[in-house]
């Protein structure tokens, strides 16, 4: 084989692995803020869950004091 093939060879490998090189440090950061948003969204549901409005809560609220307003009516 002569040395030109052998050249081209080598320089395809480096270029190759310069690529995949450059890709895995892509993949490792997407990885990265892929964890970071996940935590972000986690952080809002949770944050949102906390601050709902009150007519969500009314129905519990009102199952939770129906014994006290049968006891009242029997007063």
């Amino acid at each position: 084989m002569p040395a030109v093939a052998w050249v081209t060879i080598v320089i395809a490998v480096l270029i190759i692995a310069v690529t995949a090189v450059g890709l895995l440090r892509v993949v490792l950061h997407l990885r990265h803020v892929h964890f970071t948003l996940g935590s972000v969204v986690v952080g809002v549901r949770a944050i949102a869950h906390q601050t709902r409005t009150v007519p969500v809560v009314v129905p519990s609220v009102n199952a939770n004091l129906a014994p006290v307003r049968a006891w009242t009516e029997t007063v």
